[in-house]
């Protein structure tokens, strides 16, 4: 990427991962930045990945389940989870979420995130 890309994110595709969960996401060189809409009672199965990961709550709330701990996320708060930690998400409230990952989602261009599917 040589110059900068403008993006709306009205304009950008959407994809229903699974019942409830709509993602949208766009891709730099080095970063990916994801937004979600998360239905109340739908979750994310736990999975770990190469990427870091930061997530911020813009509206409900996120109980990210990690191995010996619970962390609920509210609305107007962060958190930072580092590469290689498993972790999944039970939506608490209907809820919209932005999540920047480096190094780029390469799963989600590829198509090839499958850990919707391991229920």
């Amino acid at each position: 990427m040589s110059a900068p890309t403008h993006y709306r994110w009205d304009a950008v595709a959407t994809k229903e991962v699974t019942p409830g969960i709509v993602r949208q996401f766009v891709s730099g060189a080095r970063v990916s930045v994801a937004k979600f809409s998360l239905a109340r009672g739908t979750s994310v199965p736990s999975h770990a990945h190469e990427n870091e990961q930061v997530s911020y709550v813009v509206r409900g709330a996120l109980n990210f389940r990690f191995g010996d701990r619970d962390v609920l996320v509210r609305a107007g708060e962060v958190i930072v989870i580092p590469s290689q930690v498993p972790h999944g998400v039970e939506v608490v409230e209907d809820s919209d979420a932005i999540d920047v990952f480096n190094p780029i989602r390469q799963d989600w261009i590829d198509g090839t995130d499958t850990y919707f599917q391991k229920r």
